[in-house]
């Protein structure tokens, strides 16, 4: 099933900005990580997602329920990028007041089930010894929390969170990923929105990048990594005994096509070199590493490339600007 589902979505602001045309699918039980520079539209579609914003022309489906739909939003968790909370409150109090906004009827709040409900939830994000502390008090990164609790508090089948770790420390981020990782766990698929690249490395199944408002990849993390889903792994080579005409005679010696041809990286008056080819399986690394030893070079290393979140984002933004960013 697929928790969120649109085609062509579009809103924009006076045909300015915002997003256009973005069709995407988020899968159920995943993590999926929405990325892109400022200004890439992301929180424009995150808000037509959470029904703050009414599409323009496009379709959604999410929870199985047309975009907007009240029974859509009865199982969708919202943590807000810029959110506030009344300073008088506690956060007991403040997770009442989400129940009542959720559904539930005054007195259900006063229950003993949801009282434990709530206990449990700022447990969960670390502020059950903060319960009945004024939030006025409250640091960035624990209002960070209870806003994350305000979101998990009727439990949810989907979780759209908007730079959930912006305010936290590192150790909080760490236990934000783990708790997400729960999330995942028990089912629930999360759909994040964040600038922190590491996040998306360390959490998410699936991802997409958005820029000057259009959709330019999606799919699963591993694929966009590895490059347009060709199936290919990047690996680099090290010899020695290199030669101005040693690269046109390997081309013409490897005989088996590459997924990418063969290119030198980088050479020393030693006779040292880098290569790197992209290859279509470990066995046709092999077979080049023996090539190089037929052709008298010395093989010093091999192994796959490391490709990582942020170089394939600087590379998806230089694609758009038609140039290299530095």
């Amino acid at each position: 099933m697929m928790m969120i589902d649109t085609a062509d979505l579009t809103k924009t602001y006076e045909g300015r900005g915002g997003c256009r045309g973005v069709t995407l699918q988020v899968p159920e039980g995943c993590i999926f990580g929405l990325l892109g520079p400022n200004g890439a539209g992301k929180s424009t579609f995150v808000k037509m997602l959470a029904g703050l914003h009414r599409p323009d022309s496009g379709q959604a489906v999410m929870l199985g329920q047309p975009l907007g739909q009240p029974e859509a939003r009865r199982k969708l968790g919202y943590l807000p990028e810029l959110f506030r909370f009344q300073e008088w409150l506690t956060p007991t109090e403040v997770l009442r007041f989400h129940g009542q906004l959720g559904g539930l009827r005054p007195r259900d709040t006063r229950s003993p089930a949801f009282r434990s409900r709530v206990r449990d939830t700022l447990e969960l994000v670390g502020l059950a010894d903060a319960a009945d502390r004024r939030v006025g008090g409250f640091s960035k990164g624990m209002q960070q929390r209870l806003g994350l609790a305000a979101a998990l508090l009727l439990d949810p089948e989907l979780v759209i969170l908007d730079e959930p770790a912006s305010a936290l420390d590192p150790v909080g981020r760490h236990e934000i990923r783990n708790l997400l990782k729960r999330l995942r766990a028990n089912g629930v698929t999360v759909f994040l929105n964040t600038h922190l690249l590491e996040d998306v490395e360390a959490l998410c199944d699936q991802a997409a990048f958005l820029y000057g408002g259009e959709l330019l990849a999606s799919g699963p993390l591993r694929e966009l990594l590895g490059g347009a889903g060709d199936g290919g792994v990047n690996w680099r080579f090290k010899v020695g005994g290199w030669l101005p005409d040693t690269l046109a005679a390997l081309g013409e010696a490897a005989g088996e096509p590459l997924v990418s041809p063969l290119r030198l990286v980088e050479t020393d008056a030693n006779g040292n070199a880098v290569l790197s080819a992209r290859v279509s399986d470990r066995e046709q690394a092999g077979y080049l590493c023996a090539l190089f030893i037929r052709s008298g070079l010395t093989l010093y290393e091999s192994g796959p490339e490391s490709n990582s979140l942020e170089d394939w984002f600087i590379r998806m933004a230089a694609s758009r600007q038609g140039g290299d960013l530095q």
